[in-house]
């Protein structure tokens, strides 16, 4: 039987329906309680499926689901790491999840403080002089950083600097929150290895540059050598540095972005500080700033007062507000509780152990997938496809085989840099045998595409989804429950 087939997977049935919301004391539902042009005049074509029915259909996708309590999911550029248990406990705490936003500063003293220490651990984390905790997510916070940086030229009387330099390996945020932010973005080539052609930056910079977007180490996992000469290049340009915090995961503890001479940064306590996340949220983007730029900052600020107690703020200079209240609290809460758990001695040894697990695995593996970039990496590194690509086996290939032993694929075709790029990042979290595992089932894959590439071509094999038409699905997405039962008729 197939699990998709449409007599196991339809499930609706004509006049079956879950729960009701019961009638008031006068006998009106509550929909009838609603104005009259905001009902809908025709019948929501919707499954008709029981309450009982509708629980099992998500349990049970959920079960089929992967996730990184179930398995290895080296996605490069998104630390899925491991997210301890007693980050979920404090986050559910009724303490502060039964508070309302809207009440006052003198009530929610436990919140308004863990918002305060937390922004002071980023703060000394990254050497950065504030923090503001409300974007929601790192392309959020990315805007909000960009916003900051050009309120400051604003207000500095120099509103010609509109151009923002990306480099051409920069994630796909990067040009994009620039272009949102009403920013023009100048791109700035890579060298072979990776890292910033400083010699094809030079010319770039002139009074029209508002700044510069890095993450150091680069999307390639390479530490950006020349960091202090770029830094003080666009300095003396007038420009600001703005740090993509995506890659801070291997710098944790040992190297902090003021440091390197960065102006502004995100961070996304959803990766680095460890939250789960993925299809969307949760997610939380806080902006760091140096001291001349503070000021910038959205509205409102958690503040300390004299006294010891804690309030909420609003400045005057702030470019506005960027969220609903003070953003994603569950995740600050989530992000408090690992900055805490691990405390100063051992935050330090996060980077380290990234950086150790990335370069055991990229070490392994370069004799059967293609490096090309040699040299110690940092958290994350690229490999240009299998070594030998003779019987036509793709990076897309080998990542749907993965599925078939119970690994979640890595992050492939991205940077562009190359054409059948495969980005792996296993994080700190994971054991030795889980590399090991890991590491062997990748050898088996490129043995395979060797021996017998049509299995690996034909990929999974053991999945509740077989191969899909992905082509197909982006030209003519069924978006709809009534398209869905189309295409079944026909």
């Amino acid at each position: 039987m197939k699990y998709y087939d449409k007599l196991v997977f339809e499930l609706s049935r004509p006049g079956r329906k879950g729960y009701e919301l019961p009638a008031d004391n006068y006998g009106n539902n509550a929909l009838q309680s609603l104005p009259a042009d905001l009902l809908r005049r025709d019948e929501a074509q919707l499954p008709e499926v029981s309450e009982l029915d509708v629980v099992r259909h998500y349990t049970n996708l959920s079960m089929k689901n992967f996730g990184v309590d179930t398995g290895f999911y080296p996605l490069g550029s998104c630390t899925m790491k491991y997210n301890p248990k007693i980050n979920e406990e404090v986050a559910a705490d009724p303490a502060f999840t039964a508070i309302h936003p809207l009440q006052d500063a003198k009530s929610t003293q436990g919140a308004l403080e863990l918002y305060y220490n937390l922004q002071r651990a980023l703060s000394e984390i990254a050497g950065l002089h504030e923090f503001t905790l409300n974007p929601y997510a790192g392309a959020h916070g990315e805007l909000t950083g960009l916003m900051v940086m050009r309120a400051y030229h604003i207000a500095n009387g120099d509103e010609k600097r509109t151009k923002v330099i990306v480099p051409d390996s920069a994630h796909g945020t990067n040009p994009a929150s620039a272009m949102v932010a009403g920013l023009q973005v100048v791109e700035v080539k890579s060298k072979p290895n990776g890292s910033i052609d400083v010699e094809d930056l030079k010319p770039l910079l002139d009074d029209t540059v508002a700044g510069i977007m890095m993450t150091n180490p680069n999307t390639l996992g390479m530490f950006e050598t020349e960091i202090m000469e770029i830094a003080s290049l666009v300095h003396e340009a007038g420009g600001l540095l703005y740090y993509d915090g995506a890659n801070l995961n291997p710098l944790l503890g040992k190297v902090r972005p003021g440091d390197m001479g960065f102006d502004i940064m995100h961070i996304n306590l959803h990766k680095t500080f460890s939250t789960p996340h993925g299809g969307g949220g949760p997610g939380s983007g806080p902006v760091g700033v140096v001291e001349k730029l503070a000021r910038f900052l959205p509205n409102p600020k958690v503040v300390k007062n004299a006294d010891g107690s804690f309030g909420v703020s609003t400045g005057s200079e702030s470019l506005g507000s960027v969220s609903t209240f003070f953003g994603n609290f569950g995740v600050m809460m989530r992000a408090y509780a690992y900055i805490l758990t691990l405390g100063k001695e051992n935050i330090r040894n996060v980077g380290p152990l990234a950086t150790l697990n990335a370069n055991y695995i990229k070490e392994s593996l370069k004799d059967d997938y293609l490096l090309p970039i040699e040299g110690a990496c940092k958290h994350e590194f690229v490999f240009d496809g299998l070594k030998d690509k003779s019987t036509g086996v793709t990076t897309l290939n080998v990542a749907k085989r993965l599925l078939d032993y119970g690994f979640h694929a890595p992050t492939i075709y991205f940077p562009l840099l190359f054409h059948e790029s495969m980005m792996i990042e296993p994080t700190e979290t994971e054991s030795l045998e889980t590399l090991d595992e890991f590491i062997e089932v990748m050898h088996k894959v490129a043995r395979e595409a060797r021996e017998t590439p049509d299995a690996v071509k034909d990929a999974p094999l053991t999945t509740l989804v077989r191969k899909l038409d992905e082509t197909g699905a982006a030209k003519n997405p069924v978006l709809t429950y009534r398209q869905y039962l189309a295409g079944e008729s026909k």
